[in-house]
């Protein structure tokens, strides 16, 4: 099943950038998903092709017109038909497990990303919005978010990653950062790879990585470590 794929922003150019290459470009060449881009500002009715006004109540900056944003939403989904996220600071903070339900829904993904201060908040909540963020940093829009999730979320998709066993391997799969790697040469500016992984005994390399995984994650990210052992029940 090819995965749909919709973004509205006002810089169409900018896509699929960095989505057009790599494995996600080639799933993209084979089909494995769809991009379309709409330019929300082909929805603004005056010759100025005008998509924000001032804000009521004052302050800073210009708002992205609910009239338009509608109209450009409405060219492309209907309600209850499609996954609509809004790239916003103020969303659920993009984690794997979220990648993951969305990679194995069947709905299209609708991006919606925003500019300036933002979009008027009728029409985020007239079409049932999920704001959806990077973290806690502010990006001039939507567009690079976008990016990321996509890559986050397609890479998922089966036939995307040739060796899909990667996957159950690497960091949060299992609640854990990942364990270190290496490769040739043996011996580089006098440092050595750990002589268990040139063992061959596959039970003591996967308790080495298992040890690694767990040191790593205590050490970086104790938020982690702990929701790990609540849920594996160890002390």
């Amino acid at each position: 099943m090819t995965r749909k794929v919709t973004i509205l922003t006002l810089f169409p150019e900018v896509f699929p950038g960095p989505l057009g290459h790599s494995l996600i470009g080639k799933a993209l060449e084979k089909n494995l998903w769809q991009l379309n881009v709409v330019d929300i500002r082909t929805f603004a009715e005056d010759k100025h092709q005008t998509v924000d006004d001032t804000c009521f109540g004052g302050g800073p900056g210009m708002v992205m017109r609910p009239d338009v944003v509608d109209k450009a939403l409405t060219s492309v989904m209907e309600k209850g038909k499609a996954h609509l996220l809004h790239l916003s600071p103020r969303g659920q903070v993009l984690k794997q497990t979220l990648s993951q339900e969305m990679a194995l829904s069947p709905l299209p993904l609708v991006f919606l990303c925003g500019r300036y201060e933002g979009i008027d908040q009728r029409v985020l909540e007239a079409w049932d919005a999920t704001d959806i963020s990077l973290g806690d940093f502010i990006l001039t829009g939507g567009e690079l978010a976008a990016m990321a999730i996509l890559d986050s979320v397609l890479r998922l998709i089966p036939g995307v990653i040739g060796d899909e066993t990667s996957l159950k391997e690497e960091s949060f799969s299992k609640g854990l950062l990942e364990y270190p790697h290496y490769t040739r040469p043996r011996l580089w500016q006098d440092r050595a790879v750990p002589e268990v992984l040139l063992s061959g005994h596959h039970d003591n390399i996967e308790k080495w990585r298992q040890n690694q995984a767990e040191t790593i994650t205590r050490e970086r990210r104790p938020d982690l470590w702990n929701q790990y052992i609540n849920q594996n029940d160890l002390t």
